[in-house]
């Protein structure tokens, strides 16, 4: 059974989110300021984390980040539509993904499960170890190992997300080859881009220029992955 941390400082959100979520199986712990969500992940084992923007004594582009420092679970924030540069932010500093107010129960539970079937995908808590020595990829200085789930960059260890982790997957399986952001999308994160889930405002870019940051000594110069104007993005020249 999967575990899911809400938090949001409305209790009405929390406990709604609570029902959806309990009624497709999984636990949910709840919490109700950023601060509350920071330790709530320290102490718990938590598989994702729904986290409201606005929220007292620590908000949740902070708690994002304070999250990152430590923990690569998948965060989705929550999200008003008067919010849209707190969603770029969010994305920036670690996000996952977001859902906008008001939402459905369906959409929820849809990008929750998108979210846990990629992080189980890469191996989530219990990592898969019966894969070959061809599940190493290497690419000038970047090297992944897709047994452990590791990166490296000329030799240091790197943390990515969920989702950084498998865009650099699909690149350097393809190496050369240009990707659209509707091609990243739906191969990432395993639904079309006709689907009501589709980040088509923007949210491919901002996680490939997060990696980028990750990957590259100059991330305005990238030696890795470079923009084909008008077509997407490639690894190498």
């Amino acid at each position: 059974m999967y575990t899911i941390l809400v938090c949001d400082d409305d209790k009405d959100i929390v406990n709604a989110l609570k029902i959806y979520l309990e009624g497709d199986g999984y636990k949910v712990i709840p919490a109700y300021s950023g601060r509350e969500a920071v330790d709530a992940v320290k102490k718990e084992q938590i598989d994702l984390a729904l986290l409201d923007i606005m929220m007292p004594e620590m908000d949740g582009i902070t708690a994002t980040r304070t999250v990152r420092e430590f923990e690569n679970i998948p965060i989705i924030l929550i999200t008003a539509k008067s919010e849209d540069s707190d969603k770029v932010l969010g994305l920036n500093v670690g996000a996952d993904d977001y859902i906008t107010k008001p939402f459905s129960p369906m959409e929820v539970l849809a990008r929750v499960r998108s979210q846990l079937r990629r992080y189980n995908t890469l191996g989530g808590r219990e990592l898969n170890q019966s894969k070959s020595d061809t599940d190493v990829y290497t690419f000038g200085g970047i090297e992944l190992d897709d047994r452990t789930k590791t990166v490296k960059v000329d030799g240091e260890v790197v943390s990515l997300t969920p989702i950084e982790y498998s865009i650099l997957l699909l690149f350097l399986k393809n190496p050369g080859r240009v990707f659209s952001t509707s091609d990243i999308y739906s191969r990432v994160w395993n639904e079309p881009t006709g689907s009501s889930l589709y980040g088509g405002d923007g949210t491919v870019p901002v996680h490939i220029r997060h990696l980028r940051e990750k990957l590259e000594i100059t991330p305005e110069r990238p030696r890795y992955i470079k923009a084909v104007w008008g077509h997407g993005y490639k690894l190498g020249e």
